[in-house]
């Protein structure tokens, strides 16, 4: 390594692959990375398309989240299983499930109303993530603009409703989870307390 050039190449090379590794890339073709990178700066014709490269980081990162978040989604899976065997807890078409705790006799939402709930979420591990009950600060928003669990439990509600929501990850935030303290393919559990149709 003695020209500058030489010098920033490996830079670069080194600090490109901290940057895949910690991604979660580990498992690929070096020769074919480097001559990815010779075809790309020689204006060489490239091996692939766009839309080939775009499919291929796809399907590659996905197997890395789910390699690296499985164990949290099976979890859920299993925790949900067992859940919707309890003579009390309601499953819905779309997996979402529910107990529900106290019946109210007021009006229900529709999807564009906006309404004020209480609310206290957790894993299923018990950590609490967010609590408008711990606050003592009841939360309200568009029925339409939260996650599908609550879209889906919300309408059919009542004022005085208090529900025990069992939300799958695909009704929640997903293969991305949320922030730092939902994980990705976690199922979350909510407490909802229907207080007012606005």
């Amino acid at each position: 390594m003695t020209s500058e050039k030489e010098r920033l190449g490996y830079a670069l090379g080194l600090n490109i692959a901290k940057n895949l590794q910690e991604t979660g890339f580990e498992d690929f073709d070096y020769s074919a990375f480097s001559a990815a990178l010779e075809d790309h700066y020689s204006r060489n014709e490239l091996k692939l398309s766009v839309p080939e490269v775009n499919e291929t980081l796809k399907n590659a990162m996905e197997k890395i989240q789910a390699e690296k978040h499985g164990p949290v989604m099976e979890e859920g899976l299993k925790f949900l299983e067992e859940n919707a065997k309890r003579q009390e807890v309601t499953v819905t078409p779309s997996g979402l499930q529910y107990r529900v705790m106290t019946s109210g006799s007021g009006k229900s939402p529709a999807p564009t109303d906006r309404v004020t709930t209480h609310y206290h979420g957790k894993l299923i591990d018990g950590t609490v993530f967010d609590s408008s009950v711990n606050r003592n600060s009841p939360a309200t928003f568009p029925v339409n603009g939260v996650i599908q669990g609550w879209q889906e439990a919300l309408p059919m509600m009542k004022e005085g409703d208090k529900w025990e929501l069992f939300i799958p990850y695909t009704l929640a935030y997903g293969e991305n989870g949320a922030g730092g303290s939902i994980p990705p393919f976690a199922t979350l559990i909510f407490e909802v307390e229907l207080i007012t149709v606005n």
